[in-house]
């Protein structure tokens, strides 16, 4: 009877893990939030002055890329009398959640520059799944990030109340950003 095992243990070859993607940086001066929504049937435009990105995310191997974005809500911007209203606990209730946040969960690649970005949305308390759709152009040391997205006011339970009527303020609430950004690698 031998004393060695059936079948010998191999090594496992030790690989080294990917190296995390270079980090981003945003560049303010060049990005930009807006947002419309629809109050009785008629467009509102409007704009976030303040927002921050933490981007990590190499284009050719985006599934080890990681997204951060907040946006103060605070800082939103339509018309003097509306900013003051949106403030107020109905609407963002700044007071108690200054910050709207986005996550990431998962980046996909789908060519062309073009990639979907999975992850939490999380405002007034209120943490949904959504999937972005983002484009990346570059140019020089440059990297523009744009897309939109449309979300439902209600399910973040902004305008609460009176303004749950969607006959006044639409439910959906079309988001678009450009985000220019340095630090990013070649597509």
């Amino acid at each position: 009877m031998s004393l060695q095992p059936a079948h010998a243990a191999t090594p496992v070859a030790k690989t080294a893990p990917a190296a995390a993607p270079a980090a981003a940086k945003l560049v303010p001066a060049g990005s930009e939030v807006t947002f419309t929504a629809t109050q009785i049937g008629v467009p509102l435009q409007g704009s976030f002055k303040r927002f921050d990105a933490q981007i990590a995310l190499d284009p050719k191997q985006p599934q080890a890329g990681k997204v951060a974005f907040g946006i103060e809500l605070g800082s939103v911007s339509i018309n003097a009398e509306t900013d003051g209203e949106l403030a107020k606990a109905p609407w963002f209730n700044t007071a108690k959640f200054p910050k709207a946040t986005f996550t990431s969960t998962a980046i996909k690649g789908l060519g062309g520059g073009r990639f979907e970005v999975a992850g939490t949305l999380s405002i007034k308390g209120q943490a949904k799944p959504v999937v972005v759709p983002v484009t990346l152009t570059q140019a020089g040391a440059n990297t523009t990030a744009t897309g939109t997205l449309t979300l439902k006011r209600l399910d973040f339970k902004i305008g609460e109340g009176e303004w749950t009527d969607t006959s006044v303020v639409a439910n959906d609430v079309q988001v678009r950003f450009k985000l220019q950004l340095q630090g990013l690698g070649p597509l």
